[in-house]
């Protein structure tokens, strides 16, 4: 198993990022899996299989657990999963096919040393108009008033519905505590997998956010790639095609993710990416 930084800050010298617990698929039962990422002092565990060869470049599907079970995709684990095969290949450039639940993408990674930057394309991301049993009872659990948000409060999904939740400003962001418990409580009465809570973009596409998800025991995500690729999509529709954004100062941790968004045949694509700190393969700090 390797304890992988994805999503560091500052390119190859930089630092924060989520640990993310990397390991070869194997017969795990579904308690094994769970324990994992607690094993690992990481929110999140990536099971890779090989898969021989497709498209000309191996081959490898991912599954995703937290400490509550199986997530049907994870972005910030698909890139700490991309930088450890990097790492492993030993080349500069890597390119892979990957397979996640039924859909198959496409992952790269430039590396310099134990860093790499990596991306691939994200699934498609469905938006709707949040109701108002939603906002009534997730805002309250974040203690928002309907009066504090910004524009664009949003319900996305990925495989697994979020609410997207505007502030006004990083300070409004930075001085959040949600009720935790009575958060997980309205998130598990209505489906949803927690709140990506954002501060506004500034004209370059820089902001922040923070990743609220006790549902799947993770009470804050240092960085959260999904609910990125979520905004990006979101914020495509308001003129914004590229966004860069800033997680984990408050766990003290800082991260950073990437993600740009081109009009495809079926509707928007998105591209996320980060940086990856992968010290050595089997490493755990």
């Amino acid at each position: 198993m390797t304890v992988v930084q994805a999503c560091v800050r500052g390119g190859p010298e930089g630092r924060g990022g989520s640990p993310t617990a990397v390991l070869d698929d194997g017969p795990f039962g579904e308690g094994e899996r769970r324990r994992v990422p607690g094993a690992a002092g990481a929110s999140h565990a990536v099971f890779v299989t090989r898969e021989g060869e497709r498209d000309g470049h191996p081959a490898f599907s991912l599954r995703f657990f937290t400490s509550e079970g199986e997530l049907p995709s994870c972005g910030h684990g698909t890139i700490a999963a991309l930088g450890l095969l990097a790492a492993r290949a030993g080349t500069d450039t890597y390119e892979v096919s990957l397979r996640v639940g039924g859909r198959t993408f496409a992952g790269r990674a430039v590396r310099k040393g134990p860093y790499a930057e990596v991306g691939f394309v994200h699934g498609p991301v469905e938006l709707r108009e949040p109701a108002g049993t939603e906002s009534a009872l997730v805002l309250p659990a974040l203690g928002l008033a309907p009066d504090a948000l910004g524009p664009g409060l949003r319900v996305a999904s990925v495989g697994r519905p979020r609410l997207l939740v505007p502030v006004a400003s990083r300070s409004a962001l930075a001085a959040l505590a949600p009720d935790m418990e009575r958060l997980r409580a309205a998130c598990d009465r209505l489906g949803l997998l927690g709140c990506y809570v954002h501060s506004a973009p500034t004209p370059s596409g820089r902001l922040a956010a923070r990743m609220f998800a006790p549902s799947i025991g993770v009470p804050e995500d240092i960085a959260n790639a999904n609910g990125t690729a979520c905004l990006a999509a979101h914020l495509a529709g308001r003129g914004v095609d590229r966004v860069s954004v800033d997680m984990g100062d408050s766990l003290g941790s800082p991260a950073t993710i990437g993600a740009t968004v081109e009009a495809g045949p079926s509707g928007p694509v998105v591209r996320l990416g980060g940086g990856v700190l992968v010290r050595r393969p089997g490493h755990r700090p």
